[in-house]
């Protein structure tokens, strides 16, 4: 017989019901006088052992590391089709790109997974436009916005009634919190942030690549025992295809068991930030001011000049940290990744961190006194000066020219 993967020693357990409480996913329970395991629930996440005082749970990780979708069974690309207020976000266009080149590499189907409210059917065929085959549809009043518990219960089980090969989902807010949970779940792998995907064709594995190291080297990784191969992938890094409006495909709506959708927490209110200007992942001009600005009161020049572009404002993670401006404005490794017509890098010093995040815009214009900043290197055109000179300056010729 092989051995068990989770197992309480009787001798040394005195019934404290710590490990019940502990438990994450409820697999633990008093069954006629003593401490039970469901072991279809339990994920190994060792919470229980954390807080047993009398070391009375014995855990064995390799017994119970297999994943929940085996290599030879796993078939087809997904793609979590992110949705708020139930309009699709852009990052799944840009995901749907990729998954048909993977799809074709490996000779499988595109397959959009879709969660939300009575009201999100309508974007399925959205979806099919823009390159899915197949959509999965969970249409439920509670899935109208998105909660940690039963998002991830209804991916877990569609994992397991599907078996899909890959899925990858944005690197959002949401996808960050989602994909980990259901990584966990399906007892497999997880590449975070990633800046580029592709196929090994002949193994038939996700080559997956992100900035490692502070950013210093890239880092491809693969997932070669386990499945699905899972990745979250940077809003912006690529391109999304047109819409085909002859195109046609599969909605498969599924009923979901009453159980998957229970929540251990309640939302309460969804509060939107307020922008006085452009959203920053979606704008074709980026102003971003860093640590050069000295001050919160001095970003007032970079709104000035965002203001009179109809361009959005961005920031340097110094400028977040030091408290001038939110963290939804970040650019950078830990930040958001934009890819505008036009980036202004205004007192921006240019480290690799905050480089990653801006690289692929297509014009950078960068001001900075230090002739030797390293933001030049990346810069279309150099303005080597005082941005409180130049800022102000440019901002009263662009009103000028602008009629504003």
């Amino acid at each position: 017989m092989a051995k068990e993967k989770i197992r309480i020693l009787k001798d040394k357990c005195t019934l404290c019901k710590l490990c019940i409480k502990a438990c994450p996913h409820d697999a633990l329970s008093m069954v006629e006088g003593k401490i039970s395991i469901d072991i279809n629930k339990c994920t190994l996440c060792c919470s229980c052992l954390s807080v047993c005082k009398f070391q009375a749970i014995e855990i064995n990780q390799k017994a119970g590391f297999s994943s929940i979708v085996k290599v030879d069974e796993a078939r087809g690309v997904w793609v979590f089709a992110e949705q708020k207020k139930g309009i699709i976000q852009p990052v799944v266009f840009e995901l749907l790109s990729k998954a048909r080149e993977l799809a074709f590499d490996c000779q499988s189907e595109v397959c959009c997974v879709l969660l939300g409210d009575k009201s999100i059917k309508s974007q399925a065929q959205v979806l099919i436009k823009k390159g899915a085959d197949k959509v999965i549809l969970v249409e439920n009043e509670k899935l109208e916005d998105y909660q940690d518990d039963s998002y991830s219960n209804i991916l877990e089980y569609l994992i397991r009634k599907y078996k899909p090969e890959i899925v990858l989902c944005g690197a959002t807010s949401i996808g960050r919190s989602l994909m980990p949970r259901v990584a966990v779940r399906a007892r497999t792998g997880l590449t975070a942030d990633c800046t580029a995907l592709a196929m090994d064709k002949k193994e038939k594995l996700l080559l997956q690549t992100r900035p490692a190291f502070g950013g210093n080297i890239m880092a491809t990784i693969i997932c070669p025992d386990h499945r699905p191969q899972m990745a979250t992938v940077r809003h912006k890094v690529m391109k999304e295809l047109l819409s085909e409006d002859n195109r046609h495909g599969q909605v498969i709506e599924e009923e979901i068991p009453d159980k998957l959708l229970k929540n251990r927490t309640i939302l309460r209110e969804v509060i939107e930030e307020v922008e006085s200007t452009q959203n920053i992942a979606e704008a074709d001009i980026i102003i971003s001011g860093g640590r050069g600005l000295q001050k919160k009161e001095n970003f007032k020049l970079i709104e000035d000049l965002a203001k009179t572009l109809n361009a959005a404002v961005g920031a340097s993670r110094a400028a977040v940290d030091s408290d001038w401006i939110s963290y939804s404005h970040q650019v950078g490794q830990t930040g958001r990744t934009v890819c505008p017509k036009i980036y202004f890098a205004i007192g921006i010093s240019g480290q690799i961190q905050h480089l990653i995040g801006m690289q692929s815009s297509k014009i950078i214009i960068a001001i900075n006194k230090d002739p030797h900043a390293p933001i030049f290197k990346s810069a279309t055109y150099s303005i080597v000066a005082d941005l409180f000179d130049i800022v102000p300056a440019l901002t009263a010729e662009f009103k000028k020219v602008l009629n504003k």
